[in-house]
């Protein structure tokens, strides 16, 4: 007994006629004779019989009918949802995103993918870089700002996607704050505010201050990029955070860049199952690589 010859069975049973059960079936008249006669093989008694032009069902046939109808039903559901989902109509698409691109990227790429696919559900993840990759099993795209690192599920996607620029920002009064830029030497001179430990920012800021062998004064560790803009506007020390985090600053915070080299770092977007992504994963991941500078 196989589910195609039991569709068959409940099409023939609706129609009352093998001949026009084949026609809805799309089949030729011998494939579903051959299909009943297999299936009523397989269960050993009569299950319709022929009634003139038509057939009709036996006792047996009957019971079988409500299992046939049933799974007939879950097929065709099955095949609803599959059409729905090449047309991106239903679906749920799971995103995580590090601190940056979670704060402002993702924002203006969750908004135009929900204009374009209203219907699909998208739920978020955020946390520092190390975190999102450690979630990759729970989400089906991933953006992140630092390093993917080695340990990666096997069989995810890595693709450099677009570039920031990290900078030092200073309070108002700040000896360096009417400065465009400076050096790490000069930065090192000061108290830090850094990020916690496993944020993209703070991996490329304590490499770039062990590659120029300057020493840091780290004042305070503190999470998220918010929490580093506050404690530098009470006067803690210099923080570093993206240059897209300060690009709508009331001019409390002055951006100083680093020379003669700036932090520069590319964003990535991790594809986990990259071979196999769900249709939503692929046409978010188009609109990431196609998204314009963000105002």
């Amino acid at each position: 007994m196989t589910p195609e010859q039991l569709i068959t069975f409940a099409t023939v049973a609706e129609h009352g006629n093998i001949s026009h059960a084949a026609q809805a079936l799309h089949l030729s008249q011998p494939a579903v004779s051959g299909q009943l006669k297999l299936l009523q093989e397989d269960f050993g008694e009569p299950l319709y019989q022929r009634a003139g032009r038509g057939v009709r069902l036996t006792a047996a046939g009957e019971q079988l009918l409500a299992h046939a109808l049933r799974l007939r039903e879950t097929f065709h559901q099955a095949q609803a949802l599959r059409e729905a989902l090449r047309g991106l109509e239903r679906g749920i698409l799971r995103i995580g995103a590090s601190t940056t691109p979670a704060s402002y990227l993702l924002p203006y790429l969750i908004a135009d993918f929900h204009g374009r696919y209203p219907e699909v559900l998208v739920t978020t993840a955020h946390g520092n870089t190390r975190e999102i990759v450690a979630a990759l099993g729970n989400v089906d795209i991933a953006l992140i700002e630092g390093p993917p690192g080695q340990e990666l599920p096997l069989g995810t996607g890595v693709t450099g996607w677009r570039q920031d620029e990290i900078v030092a920002i200073v309070p108002n009064g700040h000896p360096l704050a009417d400065t465009q830029e400076q050096s790490l030497a000069a930065l090192g001179a000061y108290p830090l505010v850094l990020r916690e430990s496993g944020s993209g920012v703070r991996q490329i800021v304590e490499r770039a201050f062990a590659r120029h062998g300057v020493a840091m004064r780290v004042a305070l560790e503190i999470a998220g990029v918010e929490g580093v803009k506050e404690a530098v506007r009470a006067g803690m020390g210099i923080g570093f955070v993206s240059a897209m985090s300060i690009r709508h600053e009331d001019g409390v915070l002055r951006q100083v860049r680093i020379a003669p080299e700036p932090l520069v770092r590319q964003f990535s977007i991790l594809l986990p199952h990259a071979a196999t992504p769900s249709r939503a994963a692929a046409r978010f991941m188009e609109l990431c690589i196609g998204l314009p500078g963000v105002a």
